[in-house]
């Protein structure tokens, strides 16, 4: 079997990530508990007539494909795979929004049009020319993983030699009103908003689009090699941590193997019981890594942790912005990545450095 490589990355996140090497003009917002994307210069990348027409994650999607392909070398394309939670929920909503103001008459279809989830796949795919394997994963907090998987076994078999990988979401008004009502955002009254230690309930959340060109040929570009992908529906807090062992093993490792763990801490103080009980547990001694008080949290959220994670074996060093304990590894080889969204979609990444 191939190996798989992470040859090119791009990001759009609630930090200024699209034109600054590793973090470092990263500011950690405590106040405000839903995060906006720093928007890229779109004319750069989008004719302005055509960027009028498209909602903020189609665009956010094409300008990260476009900064990965090109750290890649612009390489033709086998599969575009994207994987969103919601979609490109700011144009349903508006679309829901004509239907009520109008008394269902008189729409116009731009905003029905736009709202598919497989919207963003199919304009990366417009934009490039692109006529291989196009496909979009919606499995929730596993939508970004899916497609990950997806590609990488692709690349494996030797069925693709090139693949565009990647996770969506963006946030909208009225769908924010409703998580805010569900519980699933944090209260405002709550600030300053602080991951590890939380005590209440809900997350600050997010929006972004990380996209990665996978290969199976080392480059001077690449990042990493992409060693695993798993994914687990439901999982309680002790299944969860023998889930990351079996899954360390099954791969030829051990947990000393492990130079360090990035988790998916989001501030809800019942759903970061998963992270707490593995990281004060099978990895105390291990170096811990947090990145959603810089994200926000949404359905791909791990996406933007798999750029940082491979930006650490690439650069060898990280932040303390993001650090959630003190101890520290001269050389990172091997890291371990562990998501869930909400209790649920338990993801488990490896990577290693190459």
């Amino acid at each position: 079997m191939k190996k798989v490589y992470i040859n090119g990355m791009g990001c759009i996140s609630a930090q200024p990530t699209f034109d600054s090497v590793f973090l470092e003009t990263a500011v950690v917002n405590t106040t405000d508990n839903v995060l906006s994307v720093v928007a890229p210069p779109y004319k750069d990348f989008i004719p302005p007539a055509a960027s009028r027409r498209m909602g903020k994650g189609v665009k956010n999607g094409i300008v990260a494909a476009a900064l990965a392909l090109k750290e890649a070398g612009d390489p033709a394309l086998d599969a575009i795979i994207t994987g969103t939670g919601m979609g490109c929920i700011e144009d349903s909503e508006k679309f829901l929004r004509g239907i009520l103001d109008n008394q269902e008459e008189f729409l116009t279809p731009t905003s029905f049009i736009q709202s598919t989830h497989n919207t963003v796949g199919g304009q990366i795919a417009l934009g490039l020319q692109c006529k291989a394997y196009n496909f979009t994963y919606v499995n929730g907090g596993n939508s970004f993983e899916s497609g990950l998987l997806d590609g990488s076994m692709q690349l494996t078999s030797g069925e693709a030699n090139t693949v565009l990988t990647g996770g969506i979401d963006e946030s909208a008004a009225f769908t924010i009103d409703f998580f805010k009502v569900a519980g699933l955002i944090k209260k405002a009254e709550e600030q300053p908003f602080v991951l590890l230690g939380a005590t209440t309930t809900g997350s600050v959340f997010g929006e972004g689009a990380t996209f990665f060109v996978l290969e199976n040929e080392k480059k001077t570009s690449s990042y990493a090699e992409l060693v695993a992908v798993n994914i687990c529906n439901n999982l309680s807090v002790s299944e969860a941590a023998q889930e990351v062992v079996a899954f360390i093993q099954k791969n030829n490792y051990t947990v000393s193997d492990i130079d360090a763990v990035v988790l998916g801490y989001s501030g809800d103080v019942v759903f970061d019981e998963y992270y707490k009980a593995i990281s004060s547990g099978l990895f105390k001694e291990i170096p811990q890594i947090y990145y959603k008080h810089l994200s926000g949290e949404y359905h791909t959220a791990s996406a933007f942790g798999l750029w940082m994670a491979a930006k650490i074996l690439k650069t060898q060093e990280f932040p303390e912005m993001v650090c959630a304990n003190t101890p520290r590894r001269k050389q990172y080889k091997t890291i371990l990545l562990y998501n869930q969204f909400r209790g649920e979609d338990h993801s488990f990444i490896l990577l290693r450095q190459c």
